[in-house]
């Protein structure tokens, strides 16, 4: 029996997390999935939390403020159990329908994640235009060969998040992130719906904070195990400029330049190597710091406040 842990993080959507717990429920049910259902409330401050502990059945975990949808989806991972997990967006605009496709096409092609592509938006021109934007680039930078990372709708191995934290906006970079550690990844078609309640949460600070995780994404994957292959070769480099400007400085000196008015080279000398130095030093402390940082437990950057689970018998909550 398939079954499947569907993670939801929710943030002031009182208007839609009723009907998308039934639209969750009628697939797992008409599907005869093994499943639980997943609601991470993100600090809302209207009445969402409350009409999810109505709600049944339901894990509700409470976050103590808003740390974000990263942080919201890493602890809706983390108490996942099942073998799938299934990760959408709390605001209707993913459609549970698809579900049962996306399991299919990753047991048929033996992926280990599969990214929902929305083909056909119901957005805004803005978001639109800025999301599309932001794919170029991450294109250009991640490669992570799928058309729509912004998608929360996707499906995982339970095993893909093993001794993985999320920090930031990574969760649009979830899939490069787990490329990177050797994991298949694919992508299929998918429908979106528009917004029928509340309001989006898109704005330009979450555009810049994804596009400073992108960067940190492509820096992961091409230098997360050895930085010094970077910086200590960008410190060279500034070095050997460093040397160049020092053999100009001398060339100068030994024509009876006057050195008072070229003072450029020996600054540029000082300059150059100074700079060089200093990356070469930050590389061997960053190649450290990735040893210390593969051999210890990594801390994560929220607080769960309580974690909620409605049975068809009772309620429980453990703070």
């Amino acid at each position: 029996m398939t079954s499947i842990s569907v993670v939801v993080p929710v943030f002031n959507e009182e208007g839609n997390v009723e009907a998308l717990h039934k639209e969750i429920l009628d697939v797992c049910k008409a599907n005869n999935y093994k499943f639980e259902v997943i609601f991470v409330d993100d600090g809302s401050s209207d009445r969402t939390a409350e009409i999810c502990k109505t709600l049944k059945p339901l894990k509700l975990i409470q976050m103590r403020k808003n740390f974000g949808q990263t942080a919201a989806m890493d602890a809706g991972i983390k108490a996942s159990q099942y073998d799938y997990i299934v990760t959408m967006d709390g605001d209707r605009q993913n459609d549970p329908a698809d579900i049962p496709h996306m399991i299919q096409y990753l047991e048929e092609n033996n992926l280990d994640v599969v990214s929902g592509w929305r083909k056909n938006r119901k957005d805004t021109f803005f978001k639109k235009f800025t999301s599309r934007g932001a794919n170029l680039l991450r294109h250009m930078i991640v490669h992570d060969g799928i058309h729509d990372s912004g998608c929360s709708l996707k499906v995982y191995r339970k095993e893909c998040f093993k001794g993985i934290n999320l920090y930031g906006e990574q969760h649009r970079f979830i899939p490069a992130l787990l490329k990177i550690k050797g994991f298949t990844v694919g992508e299929c078609v998918v429908n979106h719906r528009p917004r029928t309640a509340g309001k989006t949460k898109y704005n330009w600070k979450r555009t810049v904070k994804g596009f400073v995780d992108m960067v940190s994404v492509w820096f992961w994957n091409r230098y997360s195990s050895r930085p010094l292959h970077l910086l200590g070769a960008t410190g060279l480099a500034f070095m050997f400029l460093g040397f160049v400007c020092g053999i100009w400085s001398i060339v100068l000196y030994a024509t009876g330049a006057k050195m008072s008015t070229n003072i450029m080279p020996p600054l540029l000398t000082v300059f150059f190597v100074i700079i060089g130095l200093l990356l070469f030093v930050f590389g061997l402390m960053s190649e450290i710091m990735m040893k210390t940082y593969y051999g210890t437990h990594v801390d994560v950057p929220y607080s769960v406040k309580s974690v909620s689970e409605n049975t068809d018998d009772n309620v429980e909550e453990k703070e």
